[in-house]
């Protein structure tokens, strides 16, 4: 839609003439996100305080315009993407701490601060915040509640809805409601902080959150276990994770993987090593080595190949120097990849390296395995050239076929990078159809004009 004089005029107005772009030239950079999905908006509004995004969510409502909440961009399924035109609501403005409580082991944020400013400043004080994803220097804190993104340290400490307490935010009709509590305990009400967290923006705009804070250990160290082949690797996973302690992190890399890195130049990768497995394990310096015996212990398991242990900081980081690597690589190694962030349950990792394997084969494709295997979280690559027609539909054909195997095994579509455009029409897949409507039912009181987000996208698809 086209936004008359008259309304430009009024949003000007709501939302300050210094907090609005209107020249398509200017609303360019704010119509896509990572998933590489563009859109033009008609207008850009950058958020500045509550009252202010409570003015222009009423205006959107009143003149049934579309309103879509953006942080950064960074995120990989087009949640952000203005699909239907409208307003884009950019909440990068919105990036103080508002009150920082260590005693009570809270903090107040607005959403627009970056994920590793907000480390940064907690770090000051001896604390942190667990989510921890890997564009932290980039991504906002909203951006991690809108999707509920993790991290590597999800394996222990959890992911956003385990470390927040309360949420600020303003509906599809304009009105504010505030949710969860500032204590660790607290059962009055239904628990809407979880409700809202991953929503993606469809349901309101998050405009404060109240985040649950863990002091930083005392000590962290690094293993990094080389094995023969992904099987082995993934029974490692498995052991490790069924003794009592657990890892701050637990990266995996296949064989495929370690191709890239190798080709990328990265020195020490053994050349029989067909998987990596990068481990922290934190806590008190009394206590830390007992931990990282019974860490190193369980990942020998048959088909290691070596164990090595960073002795410092400067070490640690040279033993991650793999993983830090594969982003560049991948996005050398093809014109294009499918990028996807499947999640099964620990004991069926194993089952489900497998199949990514034969699959890989089948389709005669190129599949990279890494990600957060603590979890069970794996970010499936496939790598294709579009141009080549064949390679493009055997590239959406494993797909489909990946996320069978992961439904078959009780697992999930997707694990931190939300739904968006792009997973949309998979929800049937692993969401029977009453609860698919139950969910718009939801959506439809919270956001009654089906303005906010990729509410539109819903209606059809999920009519009973």
């Amino acid at each position: 839609m086209a936004l008359t004089a008259e309304q430009l005029r009024e949003l000007r107005e709501v939302a300050g003439g210094a907090n609005l772009l209107t020249a398509p030239e200017d609303c360019w950079a704010y119509g896509y996100d990572n998933s590489r999905l563009h859109a033009l908006p008609d207008a850009v509004a950058f958020a500045t305080d509550h009252e202010q995004v409570c003015r222009i969510v009423r205006w959107c409502y009143k003149h049934r315009v579309p309103l879509t909440p953006r942080g950064r961009g960074t995120g990989t399924t087009g949640a952000a993407v203005p699909i239907r035109g409208g307003l884009v609501l950019s909440m990068e403005r919105m990036n103080r701490i508002i009150e920082l409580r260590p005693a009570d082991r809270f903090v107040r944020v607005e959403p627009g601060i970056t994920n590793q400013a907000l480390q940064d400043a907690l770090a000051e004080v001896g604390f942190f915040w667990p989510p921890d994803p890997t564009s932290a220097a980039f991504c906002t804190v909203g951006g991690n509640l809108a999707y509920n993104s993790a991290g590597p340290r999800a394996v222990k400490y959890g992911t956003p809805r385990e470390n927040t307490l309360g949420l600020t935010a303003v509906t599809g009709t304009g009105e504010t409601i505030r949710t969860g509590v500032r204590t660790t305990k607290g059962v009055v009400g239904l628990d809407l902080t979880r409700l809202l967290i991953g929503s993606e923006g469809t349901l309101a705009v998050i405009t404060e959150a109240t985040l649950k804070l863990t002091p930083l250990p005392e000590e962290i160290r690094t293993l990094r276990a080389w094995y023969r082949d992904v099987e082995s690797a993934a029974r490692a996973v498995s052991t490790i994770m069924a003794q009592p302690t657990v890892p701050r992190a637990l990266e995996f890399m296949d064989d495929a993987a370690l191709k890239l890195i190798r080709e990328a130049g990265v020195p020490g990768i053994p050349a029989e090593a067909d998987a990596l497995l990068l481990i922290d394990v934190d806590g008190p310096a009394s206590c830390i080595a007992p931990a990282l015996e019974a860490v190193e212990s369980a990942a020998r398991v048959p088909g290691h190949l070596a164990v090595e242990t960073a002795p410092d900081a400067e070490k640690a980081e040279a033993l991650w120097a793999a993983r830090r690597a594969l982003s560049p690589a991948l996005r050398r190694a093809a014109p294009d990849k499918i990028n996807e962030d499947v999640v099964v349950p620990v004991s069926a990792v194993p089952a489900l390296v497998g199949e990514l394997r034969r699959l890989a084969r089948y389709h005669n494709l190129s599949v990279v395995n890494f990600g957060h295997i603590g979890n069970g979280n794996l970010h499936v690559n496939i790598l294709y050239d579009a141009a080549d027609r064949d390679a493009a539909c055997r590239a959406r054909r494993c797909l489909n076929e990946v996320f069978d195997t992961v439904l078959r095994l009780q697992g999930t579509i997707s694990g931190e990078h939300g739904i968006g455009l792009v997973k949309r029409p998979h929800l049937p897949r692993e969401i029977e159809m009453t609860t698919l409507v139950l969910m718009k039912k939801i959506t439809k009181i919270f956001d009654p004009a089906a303005l906010l987000g990729s509410n539109d996208t819903l209606s059809g698809e999920l009519a009973p």
